[in-house]
């Protein structure tokens, strides 16, 4: 089982290079991802207007190093930010060279949002974010756990920062109620909802071909 978990964390590792916080045991505590505006992150275009001095305008993308280049304000680095936060990080840096400028951040183009179901569930991959989802109903869009899957150690690895993700172990196999549900998870985008096999199932096949064998073998 421990071997399985860490496999999954290795194959998370180099999808997107991190150092992976330890693990937290305690029962996470929900929180809700559509209460926040929509952070822009690298691949996304904006659109930035300036009212009085429309020569400055421009329609960039946010580089992977998270920096938009604008041609009144220089470098800047965006990725994390708010559109409005975005909008107030470029006035500021272009006062510097304009007289109380007036703009507009327009985000044109944006990376959608979403998770990653893995291990043992029934359709496992990628899976837009539309609304809010927990990690149980993640899995049920996966098409639900299989038969040899360990739903009582499921696994979510949530990314901090460039530089760090934070694992988190559920228990969804007692979630039977309403008030079980602290049990559960609400995810992020970006997140990955591992299911492990349990182990288990490797015994019962075990047993299964040694069933087998018993009957194939020659009565003397």
């Amino acid at each position: 089982m421990k071997r399985t978990i860490f496999l999954a964390i290795a194959i998370f590792i180099v999808a997107v290079p991190m150092v992976v916080r330890a693990q937290d045991q305690r029962p996470p505590r929900l929180t809700t991802v559509t209460e926040e505006r929509y952070r822009l992150q690298p691949g996304d275009v904006v659109e930035v207007s300036f009212r009085y001095s429309p020569e400055f305008n421009q329609t960039v993308t946010v580089q992977p190093d998270g920096y938009i280049s604008l041609e009144v304000s220089g470098d800047l680095k965006v990725a994390g930010a708010t559109v409005e936060e975005a909008r107030r990080m470029i006035l500021k840096k272009a006062s510097e060279r304009l007289k109380d400028p007036v703009a507009s951040v327009m985000l044109k183009e944006f990376q959608r949002p979403y998770f990653v179901v893995a291990g043992e569930v029934a359709q496992p991959g990628r899976i837009e974010m539309r609304e809010r989802v927990t990690a149980l109903q993640a899995i049920m869009l996966a098409g639900g756990m299989k038969e040899s899957a360990k739903s009582s150690q499921v696994v979510v690895f949530r990314k901090i920062n460039s530089d760090l993700a934070e694992v988190k172990v559920l228990n969804l196999k007692s979630i039977r109620r309403t008030s079980d549900l602290e049990n559960d998870l609400t995810l992020q985008p970006g997140d990955m909802v591992f299911v492990p096999r349990d182990k288990m199932t490797k015994i019962e096949r075990f047993m299964k071909l040694v069933s087998v064998a018993a009957l194939m073998a020659p009565r003397l």
